[in-house]
C-alpha cells in the first residue's frame, strides 16, 4: 500500500501574494523563488530535532483565534526570541505569550493578512 510520507507544500490563497511573500522574505528571511512566488525547504534546512506535524483539528477550536481563518501555519526557526522581535518589528501583533514542552518552544503572531502564524523552535536533541 502506498503512503504518505512527508508534506509536500502548504497552499492559500492571498489578497497580495507577492507583497505578503516580499514581507516574509524581509521579516523571517524566507528565500523566495521564481515567479511562482514559492519558498522551499530540503530536509537539510531543518535543525536537529525539527519534523513536520500534520493534525486535523476541530472545527470549533479557537487555537487560531485571534484569525478567523480555518488554517494556522506552524514555521520552525532557529531563534524564536529573534524571530518574533523582527516580525513585530516589520509591524505584526505578536498574540498570546511564549510556551516551552519538551520538544521546544513556541510563540505566534498575526502576518500582515490576518493569517496567526506559530513559531516553533525546536528542542535541541543530543
Amino acid at each position: 500500500m502506498a503512503r504518505v510520507v512527508g508534506v509536500g507544500g502548504v497552499f492559500f490563497k492571498a489578497d497580495d501574494p507577492k507583497g505578503l511573500a516580499a514581507w516574509y522574505s524581509r521579516w523571517l528571511g524566507l528565500v523566495i523563488e521564481n515567479d511562482f512566488i514559492a519558498a522551499q525547504f530540503s530536509p537539510a534546512d531543518q535543525p536537529p530535532g525539527g519534523y513536520t506535524v500534520w493534525h486535523p483539528m476541530r472545527a470549533d477550536t479557537d487555537y487560531t483565534a485571534p484569525s478567523d481563518k480555518p488554517f494556522m501555519i506552524n514555521f520552525m526557526v532557529d531563534d524564536l526570541d529573534e524571530a518574533l522581535a523582527q516580525v513585530r518589528e516589520g509591524g505584526a501583533e505578536v498574540v498570546g505569550g511564549q510556551e516551552s514542552y519538551e520538544f521546544g518552544r513556541f510563540g505566534w503572531f498575526m502576518d500582515p493578512e490576518g493569517n496567526k502564524i506559530e513559531l516553533w523552535q525546536p528542542a535541541v536533541v543530543p
